[in-house]
Formats: structure tokens, sequence, C-alpha cells
């Protein structure tokens, strides 16, 4: 006769263990979902778009234009950047990459005036747009989640056209 309490007890124990588990789990599918909206929203361009022989990248909610590119054969984060006169690249990605760090170098930044080091990029591609032995900077002070500034070095090669939201890069 005692066992029907324990019965009931070990039901609602685990109806209430069950309910737990459901909301955890939800928990981390709403975070799951709302980080790659989010990441979406951060980045419109995950997915290249290639049309009438241009690439089409959109631009984000802050007005910048990113796209996943890579360099050397490695894929890299990259920022559009009229205002950058190289390639710059965070140290941590550039001793990642095993770029060689050559001259010296002084870049004025929205910070001020750092030292940097000249290298050069045996390969730079951004979709199907490939530029080939491209001056860039390693920035010392860049994070290393920093995305690569993809500078004129690289820009000055293509055509740019911006429509609204949209940019379309020709080579």
């Amino acid at each position: 006769m005692s066992s029907a309490p324990d019965s009931q007890h070990g039901t609602k124990a685990f109806g209430i263990g069950f309910t737990l588990v459901a909301w955890v789990l939800a928990l981390a599918l709403a975070t799951w979902l709302f980080a790659d909206w989010e990441a979406g929203r951060a980045n419109p361009n995950r997915e290249l778009s290639v049309r009438d022989g241009g690439l089409e990248l959109k631009r984000n909610r802050q007005g910048h234009y990113l796209a996943d590119g890579s360099i050397n054969g490695h894929k890299v984060p990259f920022l559009l950047d009229t205002g950058a006169t190289f390639v710059a690249i965070p140290e941590v990605v550039a001793n990642r990459l095993g770029l060689e760090k050559m001259a010296r170098s002084r870049s004025n930044t929205a910070a001020g005036e750092i030292d940097t080091w000249l290298t050069r990029l045996d390969e730079v591609r951004l979709g199907p747009i490939v530029v080939r032995n491209v001056p860039a900077s390693i920035n010392p002070y860049m994070a290393a989640d920093d995305e690569i500034l993809l500078g004129m070095a690289f820009l000055k090669h293509l055509e740019l056209v911006q429509r609204g939201d949209t940019l379309t890069l020709r080579q």
C-alpha cells in the first residue's frame, strides 16, 4: 500500500524533469536561431551573389559591406574599406596565415598613427574575383576577431557601382 505514494511522487518528479529539459532545449534552440539571425544581419553576404558578371554585396545594418573571402587560400572575413590604402590584417591573423613581416611602416588610422608591417599577399579572393600580388599591412593593434580591411590595394582593380543598399563589384 505504500507503493502508491512513491509512484505518484516518481511520476510528478518525471513530469517536472521532462518540463525542465523541454524548456532548456527550447531556450537553446531560440538562442541558436537568434544568433544565426543576428549573424545574418551583421553579414548579409554569407552567401555571395553573382549576377550579370558582377559580385553583388548587400550593406549590413551599420552601412558596411562585409563578405567572406580568402587570402592565400585561407578563408577570412573582409570589410570593404575604400579609406584603407592596403589590405589591413590583424597581426594574430597574419601569424596564423604565415605572412612574412617585411618593412616596418607607419599607418594613419582612425585611432591615430601606428606602427605596422608591410607584407605581400600571393592571392586575395572575393567570390569569383581574384587579385594576385596584393600589398598589405600587418596591424598589431587590430583584434584577432576584427574583419580584415579590404583596402584600395585590392579594390583599385575593380569597378564599384553602388545602388541603394547593393554594391556591385566587377573585375
